[in-house]
C-alpha cells in the first residue's frame, strides 16, 4: 500500500527521505514503500502512482543523456502548468514546481544542472508524457517493473540540443559540480566506460 499524500510536494518530501537504490532492480511502488529505497526509475514510478492517488494522471517523462544516466521524472499539471516529482542521486534533478507551460520548458529546467561527474553537460532529449494507466494496477505490486523503463525508452523523444552542440558546451564549474553531487551515493553514480 502507498502512504497517504496531500499534494505533489508531500510526495517529493517522502522520496527525499528514502535511501538511494544502487541496484539494477526497478522496484514497484509497494516495494519502494516497504524497502524505503529508490533510484530515479523506481522513484518516478512510485511518484506517478502517488500522483494518481491524489487525482493526477500517472505520467512519466524520460530525460535522455549522453555519457551519463538517463533520468525519469513523474510529471503533473496544475492550472495548466507542468511540474515534476523525482528521485535523484544528485541535489539538482528533483522537484519542479508547476510553473512550466510545456514539457519542453520543464525538460529545459533540468538542462543547466544535468551533467556527469566530470561536469560535461549531458541532457540530450526528452520524451512526451508516458501514461502508466495502460498497465492497470499490476505495476503497483510486481517484483520488478523494468519493463516500464523499456517501454518508456522506446517512445518518441525530442531533441533538446544536438550531440555536436552538446560536446562543444563548456563544463560545469567545480562549485556547481560539488553542490549537485553533495550527499550522493557514489556507488550509484554514472561511470564512464
Amino acid at each position: 500500500m502507498l502512504p497517504k499524500f496531500t499534494d505533489p510536494k508531500s510526495i517529493q518530501d517522502y522520496l527525499d527521505g528514502l535511501a538511494y537504490n544502487i541496484t539494477d532492480r526497478t522496484l514497484c511502488p509497494y516495494d519502494v514503500t516497504r524497502e524505503r529505497i529508490a533510484h530515479c526509475m523506481d522513484g518516478a514510478v512510485f511518484a506517478a502512482a502517488a500522483l494518481d492517488s491524489i487525482g493526477h494522471p500517472p505520467l512519466l517523462v524520460d530525460l535522455r543523456a549522453i555519457h551519463d544516466d538517463d533520468h525519469v521524472i513523474a510529471v503533473y499539471k496544475e492550472q495548466g502548468l507542468w511540474g515534476a516529482v523525482a528521485k535523484s542521486n544528485t541535489t539538482s534533478l528533483r522537484f519542479r514546481a508547476p510553473v512550466y507551460r510545456s514539457i519542453r520548458e520543464l525538460a529545459l529546467s533540468y538542462f543547466a544542472v544535468y551533467f556527469n561527474t566530470d561536469g560535461e553537460m549531458s541532457l540530450h532529449e526528452y520524451s512526451r508524457p508516458f501514461s502508466l494507466r495502460k498497465y492497470g494496477r499490476k505495476y503497483l505490486s510486481e517484483p520488478d517493473v523494468a519493463y516500464i523503463g523499456a517501454d518508456l525508452d522506446a517512445t518518441i523523444h525530442y531533441p533538446i540540443v544536438s550531440r555536436k552542440r552538446l560536446k562543444s558546451l563548456p563544463t560545469a564549474p567545480q562549485y556547481l559540480i560539488d553542490a549537485c553531487f553533495l550527499g550522493a551515493n557514489h556507488a550509484g553514480l554514472y561511470k564512464k566506460g
